[in-house]
């Protein structure tokens, strides 16, 4: 931000705190209007593991473990989700999930999936519930959305351009 403003040897007067979130919505708009066709449904887990709100605590430990995630949707009979637990909300005293629930960050599956990048790096959220009328259909983690973000941005770079293999971001 700095080396810009010099170059332009203006002043304006702006906070640089607000031109900084200023630049970072105009960079998400740009990422938003060139990954327009890429919705969470694209890139969603499908097979998302859950729990019901009376599943024991060391239970939904031993699942986060085992299955190496972050993230556990908490649904009722019907797939309704509730809320998620995590690691954080389970490291207490044992008692039953559904006394642990955090607020769940959803998402619609038609919903442009960058879009969730504000969302997944904010530093506590580590994934997003897919939901279809309250329904838990998928999850997108902070994984999912790198990679589906490295898919877009990454092109080999041309032959000739620079030395050795690259790429250009």
């Amino acid at each position: 931000v700095d080396a810009a403003l010099a170059a332009l040897d203006e002043t304006f007067d702006i906070d640089r705190a607000d031109l900084e979130r200023l630049l970072r919505q105009v960079e998400l708009q740009a990422l938003l209007r060139s990954s327009r066709s890429l919705l969470c449904e694209d890139i969603m887990s499908r097979d998302v593991i859950v729990v019901g709100p009376d599943t024991t605590a060391g239970e939904a430990r031993t699942l986060l473990l085992d299955h190496n995630v972050r993230t556990l949707p908490v649904v009722d009979a019907g797939r309704k989700l509730l809320g998620t637990v995590g690691l954080r909300e389970l490291a207490g005293p044992d008692g039953i999930v559904g006394a642990f629930l955090s607020t769940a960050a959803t998402a619609h599956p038609q919903s442009q999936a960058m879009a969730l990048l504000p969302i997944l790096s904010d530093g506590r959220t580590h994934a997003v519930i897919i939901v279809l009328d309250e329904t838990v259909v998928g999850i997108i983690t902070q994984t999912d959305l790198l990679a589906a973000t490295a898919g877009l941005e990454v092109r080999p770079r041309q032959e000739g351009t620079g030395p050795g293999p690259s790429y250009d971001i």
